[in-house]
């Protein structure tokens, strides 16, 4: 039998903490082993109860939390999972905490409503779960210089969950001016994502904007589905375009991957690559096989270099990946797989 995943929950609230530990000790395989108020107990409280996961505020009195994360990453490394506001400051901190190496982020339910807690338990059991280094290499804020590539005419779909935010970047800052058109499903609250894609847009050469309904698909431009209550697909094969769908959500998901790259599939066919990313669960998985059935080149983050395991393996197993690889790979062979040959194009 495995040992409930132990969790110590840092928050200036009383009233978050006690929420945060209700919500938690909830599911029989996880318990609250302690709570900290501050960056100062907080530290205590690792030494002494050596938990599995940490779940920590990012606005904190004393020293904030991504201070704290910092000093965590660098002196113990361990899986933490960020609890924000749902804001554009702490929608901003989030990202970077992210990118400091925090395993996921969930945002601060406002009362009465507990909808951004309800699967806090399955992100803390994958955390402690995760064999994953926390310590990441730093991410370079420098966008790949101007290249030879010459675009082959192809759409580029990309879907990613959990350590999506570096998984991404790694990939993104691969890609030149005139990268092939590419459109993204990235797990994500509505507030973080329209941040993300501010940020993306400063570090990456191409132009990254949130979808909007009716968008054209452009080279030299990368569209990340907005968080909510809508689907991103692609539509109309003689002049594609982004459509924002209301519909239930698919695997637990909306936005979700699967209803991206089901429609990149009847869109593009074999004139499309599609990428499945790190992430929890399923998502994207038969999606992705939709779109190899159909022609299309398929790639998969292998399992050591992903923070979680999940959707790769799942689409690994029923066939839907071509090749897995690395992540400090992945966004050359898009760009191989989607460039134009000498002789014309693909």
């Amino acid at each position: 039998m495995i040992a409930p995943a132990r969790v110590l929950v840092v928050d200036d609230s009383p009233t978050m903490r006690g929420l945060i530990t209700a919500v938690l000790n909830s599911d029989p395989d996880v318990s609250v082993v302690g709570q900290a108020s501050d960056a100062m107990e907080a530290r205590s409280a690792i030494k002494q109860l050596n938990p599995d996961v940490v779940t920590l505020d990012i606005e904190m009195p004393n020293m904030n939390g991504l201070d704290f994360l910092e000093k965590i990453m660098r002196l113990r490394p361990m899986p933490v999972i960020m609890v924000s506001t749902m804001t554009q400051r702490g929608a901003d901190a989030t990202l970077a905490a992210l990118e400091i190496g925090a395993f996921d982020c969930v945002g601060k339910p406002v009362p009465g409503d507990v909808r951004p807690f309800m699967d806090l338990a399955e992100k803390v059991k994958a955390a402690a779960r995760s064999a994953r280094r926390q310590v990441s290499a730093p991410v370079s804020m420098v966008p790949t210089p101007a290249s030879d590539y010459r675009n082959g005419r192809k759409v580029v779909a990309i879907g990613s969950s959990t350590g999506g935010v570096e998984a991404l970047i790694a990939v993104l800052q691969k890609f030149p001016l005139n990268c092939p058109p590419t459109v993204i499903t990235q797990h994500m609250p509505s507030t973080f994502t329209k941040s993300f894609a501010e940020r993306l847009n400063r570090i990456c050469a191409p132009v990254v904007q949130e979808a909007t309904d009716g968008a054209r698909l452009e080279i030299g431009k990368i569209y990340l589905a907005p968080g909510g209550d809508r689907h991103l697909q692609v539509v109309n094969p003689s002049a594609p375009c982004c459509r924002l769908v209301e519909r239930d959500p698919v695997n637990g998901h909306r936005p979700s991957v699967d209803v991206l790259f089901d429609s990149v599939a009847e869109l593009a066919g074999r004139n499309a690559v599609g990428a499945i990313l790190t992430g929890m669960g399923r998502d994207g998985a038969s999606g992705l096989l939709r779109m190899r059935s159909a022609g299309a080149r398929t790639i998969g983050q292998n399992e050591k270099t992903c923070v979680v395991y999940g959707m790769p393996r799942v689409a690994y197993e029923i066939g839907a990946v071509e090749q897995q690889l690395p992540l400090g790979s992945i966004g050359d062979e898009i760009l191989k797989l989607t460039a134009a040959r000498k002789e014309g194009t693909e």
